[in-house]
């Protein structure tokens, strides 16, 4: 097998999908990518990135304290970020129930400390090597099996298909929460609902470009998308498209260099961002 780049990329191309796990890699990377762009336009638009950022890191609690526990890691991902999910929306709320984003930055920065702290502990607690490590932090293209993709196809499509449902009022409260409190919208209720499906979707996207660079695919493409249309729709459009190309890029460029996915998405990301800001002005 090589594993170096050819002059020729149909070549390429066939000894990539040549082997069923980059074929597992690629299906994970496009289903996590859709979901990210879709649910990080709505993360942008409330300007919630750092909560992206610390509900990552709540994978690294999750999937090490698993590991002690003698359960699958997935469960660790999806049960510590829903949590640190709700804590988030429980303490983001000043008096008379409004979101204030003083107190959500004051929470989120505790969670995302206790969080790191609580991760190591259970690593020294686990006594052993916590294998994928490497993995479990920066990602890899490699491991991804076929029950993998079907979890995060259940998981990613029932996101996709909840904030399909609460969009219009989500779309309402983020851009003026105090009209659409008046207009009767279930202000709390719709901030709680987002950030669980946040959550969900960070622990399916964690488990593919890993956990501290997680945030990166929710946040860098919806807001290249951002920058180059204010249309609703086609930012949306904009923005699938976007992270498709940033993670089926990344994975290929891994696969053939060896480099960790994480910071190839990562890096990928910045530059398109970077070209958008620069063809905007």
């Amino acid at each position: 097998m090589s594993t170096t780049f050819s002059a020729n990329p149909v070549t390429d191309l066939r000894e990539l999908l040549a082997y069923p796990f980059m074929v597992h890699a690629l299906q994970a990377g496009t289903i996590v990518a859709v979901t990210a762009a879709l649910i990080g336009w709505f993360v942008v638009l409330r300007r919630e990135s750092f909560v992206c950022h610390t509900l990552s890191v709540m994978s690294f609690p999750g999937a090490s304290g698993a590991a002690l526990a003698g359960l699958p890691l997935a469960s660790g991902y999806y049960a510590c970020c829903v949590a640190g999910a709700l804590v988030v929306a429980a303490g983001s709320r000043a008096a008379g129930g409004r979101r204030s984003l003083a107190h959500e930055s004051a929470v989120v920065g505790t969670i995302g400390a206790v969080a790191l702290a609580l991760g190591f502990l259970f690593l020294s607690l686990y006594g052993g090597i916590l294998e994928d490590l490497e993995t479990l932090l920066f990602g890899s293209v490699v491991g991804i099996t076929s029950g993998q993709v079907d979890t995060l196809l259940i998981v990613c499509a029932a996101s996709v298909v909840a904030l399909a449902a609460i969009g219009r009022p989500l779309l309402y409260t983020s851009v003026d929460e105090q009209s659409a409190r008046a207009a009767g919208v279930p202000v709390g209720a719709v901030g709680v609902a987002f950030l669980v499906l946040l959550a969900l979707a960070i622990a399916a996207i964690a488990q593919i470009v890993g956990v501290l660079l997680t945030f990166a695919l929710l946040v860098a493409p919806a807001a290249t998308a951002q920058l180059l249309t204010p249309r609703i729709g086609r930012a949306l459009a904009l923005g699938v498209v976007i992270a498709l190309i940033e993670v089926w890029a990344a994975m290929v460029a891994s696969y053939f260099t060896n480099i960790a996915l994480g910071f190839l998405v990562t890096t990928i990301a910045l530059v398109a961002y970077g070209g958008a800001r620069i063809a905007r002005r």
